[in-house]
């Protein structure tokens, strides 16, 4: 096997490479190659300069996943920046692409950078729970000033090639050949001291500030530990020397890795490399899409035309009449208004973007279209109706998408030519701005309209999850589970507003009857109305919902429905309080009292109960796709892993208990599933693999 770091000459200017693709990630071995080579080439006379570079598209990119979790090799990469930064010669880096993480500290520890204009460097770690773990938050305060690097460390982003200049990090850019270039300074640096980052003395900064600035970065984690612990060890930075702030990097860094937040972030990145592989689509190639379009300009419609219109897609949007088709106009430029105003986009590009949406009055607009998705009033029969006069106008190559967040589109295949055709596109409201597409294949979808599908969500910088076909689809179906238990605990003895606390201190945004008032509880209500004739009569069924939207109170718009909202207060709502207090009494249940821990318990088993059931029945692919589904369509922040995560951090005793308490309780439904019984019998995981 070829060694991952080679050396050449040229003048007397080595150059040490590094090829180990596809990232050039810093694995063990690219770690001990460079730290070899850099030492050598440091006692070597015959050298007078050194340049870092990588072959391929990029510099160092990261650290190498598969050691993710483990005990570290030797070198570590501290031990590697070290010796780069102690070098007697000039080291130069030479960076293309992304240098990310590690690699950004490579950079950061040679004694001068130059950088292709298209480069771009980052530190991301706190994006998967830990701290820069090779010197990141020390060396880059002395370039950028203790707020800036505070910034840049907490929020993971990247900086071009032009804000590393300006800030003193870049020493010379090139849009020519990077390691020409970096040779070129290296030849310049001949003979002179390197310039050591350690050396540089962190800029002067007022104190108060940056504490102010440390409690908004905690304050804007909401429960996320890492932001914090990076940017506090950059305010460290002026306090002590380089080897000593990396030893206090490195402790962060091992605390956090071994913690549950840790755990939890390296799930989910796995989890999302994981969704793209997808059973059966192994060399299927996507049909070629240009022009999509929109049946409805409503909510939904308008948002998910200005998702298509932003992805560079020719969109048209289709309304029933005149009417209709303005108002669907007037709400996608009020989309890119609204977008102007908050500085996301400037005028210039909204004009640009909104150009390539036309907004027509007939449905036989729709004919060019690549792909059409219907985004129109959530009932079967309207559905079936739309797509019976699509079949006819479209052509017979066309895919035909759905957005139904709940019916079964099998039903709606039905009455098309070519069933085959026909895919569901579950957009997240608003869909021009949340990530999650459930995207759902039919049993007679083709292969290839189910790899057009995931291909236009991830160009639409979507996260694509395949589920198949049941009421509700994933994250719906289980979130079905969940309401449903917040609602029993009412008739048991808990409050909207202790449910609400317990879930929210656990780390959820929001808790989940402050989810439903912002919601409206009219859509649901509507719901339950429509499937009232096919409930299950020994289904438990809690109508102290019901009877708040009889009285009128739909929630926030409203001015009052599981709370009551007045000068701007959330507070009690006195006729729920007496609802709940007359379901209970029918009930005849007893009351008790509920801790902030058997509310998260309940509700993270219920829908442990109904994940494990999804799974097996194939609707979902694998347990961690629905933890996708909840962290990016359900406000479960990222750090928390997911429902299925936490079920298994929980243990499966404890989960099969809570679910046999709720079969006793709540009746049939509520069986656990094999996964869990067998999980308790051997003693495993129920879900992690």
């Amino acid at each position: 096997m070829t060694a991952p770091v080679s050396v050449s000459t040229r003048n007397r200017i080595a150059i040490a490479t590094i090829d180990n693709p596809p990232v050039n990630a810093a694995s063990q071995a690219v770690r001990a190659g460079l730290k070899e080579a850099i030492e050598r080439l440091g006692a070597d006379s015959a050298v007078d300069a050194i340049v870092i570079a990588c072959a391929g598209r990029t510099f160092v990119a990261g650290a190498d996943i598969r050691e993710f979790g483990k005990l570290p090799l030797s070198p570590i990469l501290f031990e590697v920046t070290a010796a780069i930064e102690a070098c007697p010669k000039p080291v130069i880096a030479a960076v293309h692409g992304t240098a990310l993480g590690g690699g950004c500290e490579i950079a950061l520890a040679s004694h001068a950078r130059v950088l292709r204009k298209d480069a771009k460097l980052g530190l991301p770690e706190v994006k998967l729970g830990v701290v820069p773990g090779a010197g990141g938050t020390q060396r880059l305060p002395r370039f950028t000033g203790v707020e800036k690097a505070m910034e840049i460390v907490s929020s993971g982003r990247m900086i071009d090639a032009k804000e590393a200049q300006t800030l003193g990090i870049a020493d010379a850019l090139t849009d020519g050949d990077v390691l020409e270039a970096a040779i070129d300074l290296a030849k310049s640096r001949v003979g002179t001291a390197p310039t050591r980052t350690s050396d540089r003395p962190v800029p002067a900064f007022d104190t108060e500030a940056a504490k102010r600035q440390l409690n908004e970065i905690e304050r804007k984690a909401r429960g996320q530990k890492s932001p914090r612990e990076a940017a506090s060890l950059v305010l460290a930075a002026p306090l002590v020397s380089v080897t000593d702030g990396v030893k206090l990097e490195r402790e962060a860094f091992l605390r956090l890795t071994h913690s549950e937040q840790g755990m939890a972030l390296r799930h989910i990145f796995f989890a999302e490399r994981d969704a793209a592989k997808v059973d059966g689509l192994d060399g299927v190639a996507a049909l070629p899409v240009t022009t999509v379009g929109i049946a409805g300009a409503g909510t939904m419609g308008a948002g998910i035309a200005v998702a298509f219109a932003d992805a560079g897609y020719k969109v048209i949007v289709a309304e029933r009449d005149m009417a209709a088709a303005t108002a669907g106009k007037g709400r996608i430029d009020g989309i890119y208004a609204r977008t102007v105003k908050s500085g996301r986009l400037s005028e210039a590009a909204a004009a640009e973007r909104l150009s390539r949406i036309d907004v027509r009055d007939t449905l036989e607009a729709l004919a060019p279209s690549d792909l059409i998705v219907e985004a129109v009033f959530d009932d079967l029969e309207v559905k079936r109706t739309l797509f019976k006069t699509l079949a006819k106008i479209v052509r017979p190559d066309a895919i035909l998408a759905t957005n139904t967040s709940y019916l079964d589109p099998e039903l709606i295949a039905d009455v098309t030519p070519g069933p085959d055709r026909v895919v569901g596109m579950h957009f997240f409201a608003p869909p021009n701005i949340m990530r999650l597409l459930e995207v759902v294949r039919c049993a007679r979808t083709r292969p290839d309209v189910l790899a057009t599908a995931l291909a236009l969500g991830k160009k639409l910088r979507k996260l694509p999850i395949v589920s198949g076909v049941c009421p509700g689809f994933i994250g719906n179906r289980i979130y079905a589970m969940y309401r449903r238990q917040c609602e029993y605990m009412l008739e048991e003895g808990a409050t909207p507003r202790q449910i609400d606390e317990a879930m929210e201190s656990f780390g959820l945004p929001m808790g989940p009857f402050r989810v439903f008032d912002m919601s409206g509880l009219d859509i649901s209500w509507a719901q339950r109305k429509r499937l009232a004739p096919t409930r299950d009569p020994s289904e438990r069924y809690v109508s102290i919902a019901d009877r708040i939207c009889e009285a009128g109170h739909f929630g926030q718009k409203t001015g009052a429905g599981w709370y009551l909202y007045e000068n701007n207060e959330r507070k009690e709502h006195a006729v729920v309080r007496d609802l709940i207090d007359q379901a209970a009494k029918a009930r005849g249940l007893p009351q008790r009292q509920f801790s902030t821990e058997d509310i998260r318990i309940r509700l993270v088993a219920a829908m442990a109960k109904e994940g494990a059931q999804v799974l097996r029945e194939g609707i979902a692919q694998r347990a961690s796709d629905i933890d996708l589904v909840f962290v990016n369509g359900y406000g479960w922040p990222n750090w928390l892993g997911g429902p299925m995560f936490q079920a298994d951090r929980i243990g499966a005793p404890r989960i099969l208990a809570e679910i046999e308490a709720m079969q006793t309780r709540d009746g049939p439904g509520w069986e656990a599933d094999a996964a869990i019984t067998d999980a308790v019998r051997n003693g495993t995981p129920m879900f992690s693999p």
